[in-house]
Formats: C-alpha cells, sequence, structure tokens
C-alpha cells in the first residue's frame, strides 16, 4: 500500500493498529475490554453484579498502592518497599486501637510517611539508586512488623475500623469509594498542579530540571512520602476487610502487582510520563485475568505466566515507541 494510501481516512484506523504508540496509549483498555466480552460469553455468572462488585473489592488496594508507585516510577524511580509498608500498617493497628480509631490510622499512616521519607532521603540525598534504596525497608520493614506483632496474626473487632473494609455508600463498597476518589485525586495532582508537573520533568529529565531550578530533592522526597503513606492506608484497608493483622503474609508480592499495573497501564519506566487512569485499567486487567483463569479452574501458576507474557508484551510496545 503507497504512503497516499495510507493516509487517506479509510486506512488510519489500521495504521494506528500498527502503530506501538496506540497500544501504549489505549491497549490497556482495549485487553480490559476483551477479557469482560469473553467472561460474558464463555464465563458463567462472571458478570453477575455480586461479582463485578466482588472483583472491584479485591482490586481497590491494588489500585490505591499503584496510585502511589505510577508517582513514583514517573520519577525514574520504583519503589519495593509497599508490601513491607503494608505490613507495618496492620502491625500497627492492633497496639493502637485500645486509643481509638483515629490514633490507630493516623500512628499507620504515619509509618507509611516515614519509610517514604526514608526511601526519598536515600534517593535524592545520599544519592543511592531506588532499587537498592527501597531494598532495605523491603526486606527490614516486614521483619520489624512481625517483631511489633510478636509474628503472631491478631484479630480486629473494632466495628469501626471493620466498616472501612466491609461498608458501602449508596450500594458501593467503601473501599472502592476510596480508591476511585484518590484516583481523581492523583490524576488532578498529576496534571493540574505545579507538584505534578514537576515530578514528570524530573522524571524526563532530572539534570535539566535541576539546572532548570526545580526542588528535585524536595520533590523525590514527597513523591516517596505519598507513595508510602498511599501503601499504608491500602493496609489499613486491606486489614479491615480481612478483619485480622497479618503482618507475615500482608502486602506480600504487592510490589510487583503495583508495578505490573503501572507498566502495563502505559506509564514507561523510564520517566517522563504518569497514566493515572491507564494505571487503574492495568490493575483492574491483572485482577479479571486471574478471577478468569480462577473461574475456569486453571491454577494460579497459569495466571502468573499470563501476567508474565503481559509485562513483556507491555515493556517490548514501550520500547518500540521510543525507538521510533
Amino acid at each position: 500500500m503507497t504512503q497516499a494510501a495510507l493516509s487517506t481516512p479509510a486506512a488510519r484506523p489500521w495504521a494506528r493498529l500498527r502503530d506501538p504508540a496506540w497500544y501504549q496509549e489505549y491497549g490497556v483498555y482495549l485487553a480490559v475490554a476483551v477479557v469482560l466480552l469473553f467472561n460474558a460469553l464463555f464465563t458463567e455468572h462472571f458478570m453477575t453484579a455480586d461479582n463485578l462488585r466482588t472483583q472491584l473489592v479485591q482490586v481497590a488496594p491494588i489500585v490505591i498502592v499503584a496510585l502511589g508507585m505510577a508517582l513514583v516510577i514517573g520519577t525514574e524511580g520504583v519503589d519495593l518497599s509497599v508490601g513491607s509498608t503494608m505490613a507495618l500498617a496492620t502491625a500497627l493497628l492492633p497496639l493502637y486501637l485500645g486509643y481509638g480509631l483515629v490514633p490507630a490510622l493516623v500512628m499507620a499512616l504515619l509509618a507509611g510517611a516515614v519509610v517514604g521519607a526514608i526511601n526519598g532521603s536515600l534517593v535524592s540525598l545520599v544519592g543511592l539508586q531506588p532499587i537498592v534504596a527501597t531494598l532495605a525497608l523491603f526486606v527490614g520493614g516486614r521483619g520489624l512488623a512481625l517483631v511489633m506483632a510478636d509474628g503472631q496474626l491478631k484479630q480486629i473487632v473494632n466495628p469501626d475500623l471493620l466498616s472501612l473494609g466491609t461498608g458501602s455508600f449508596l450500594g458501593i463498597p467503601l473501599v472502592v469509594l476510596i480508591a476511585a476518589v484518590l484516583a481523581a485525586a492523583v490524576a488532578f495532582l498529576v496534571q493540574r498542579t505545579t507538584f505534578g508537573r514537576q515530578v514528570v520533568a524530573i522524571g524526563g529529565n532530572r539534570s535539566a530540571a535541576a539546572l532548570a531550578g526545580l526542588p528535585v530533592r524536595r520533590v523525590l522526597i514527597g513523591v516517596y512520602v505519598l507513595c508510602g503513606v498511599l501503601a499504608a492506608l491500602a493496609g489499613i484497608l486491606a486489614t479491615a476487610r480481612l478483619t485480622a493483622s497479618d503482618p507475615s503474609s500482608l502486602g506480600t508480592l504487592m510490589e510487583l502487582s503495583a508495578i505490573t499495573a503501572v507498566v502495563v497501564g502505559g506509564t514507561p519506566l523510564n520517566g517522563g510520563s504518569i497514566r493515572v487512569l491507564g494505571t487503574v485499567a492495568g490493575a483492574l486487567l491483572m485482577q479479571l485475568l486471574r478471577a478468569t483463569l480462577v473461574k475456569h479452574d486453571l491454577p494460579d501458576s497459569t495466571a502468573q505466566i499470563a501476567q508474565a507474557a503481559i509485562i513483556i508484551a507491555a515493556v517490548y510496545v514501550a520500547r518500540e515507541r521510543r525507538s521510533r
């Protein structure tokens, strides 16, 4: 086909389908639509209101963590400590619930902020690579959480806390509403605020951002603090939904789930761009894919292989886009 033919209106849609940029921009939404269509046709009782509600409740903590991870990756960084931060939050809750719900929530969120501040300081002030800086708390954070919990699972009986995990508003689960509000807030932060524009600029070229007078160190610390607070909040909501504090397992492999959601959602690993809606769609895609395979009696290992294939495809598309 000639160049002139490709430029005609009829040919443009087909040309877009061969463009890696199109897949990085819209591929995750197409994949979600395909999975939903498949389940509507071939999976019994999948498209019921109760099941879709369950899927949204299960994916909500992943979405919250992935939002923070998207901000970090937007600066060309990564945070491997989000799972351990969730464990710290769940370990602190039983220790402070005796003083009331608010003090317990404040302490759990403060722990996330402290973890983020440490990570951000190691990256921006000490100059460590993000993967190295956050690896320390990836290992040590969960160990500290287990020490605080005496290595034991503790039941949560506080009705106010449990309502965060099981309650609803106008028929919509509170955890889903919280995740939706946070997604909208992060999208506004990225697109409409000076801080968001600074985050993207630093991710695009940190040296140029510093030469332009941007507060690179302060912004980086702020990004990691936000990521830590969001991870702690996800830990609180997951604890409320499970009705138990279990730092030995809560948040395990959450960092990989969050990174997957961000990458599949179209945010490049080399920074300079943050796709909030794509991140939400990426988390939803992974959840729907896992649920689909479970519904068809396939082992969890198959879901992991499918997720790995999707990650490879997403990274390949991003690489092809950069090479053009």
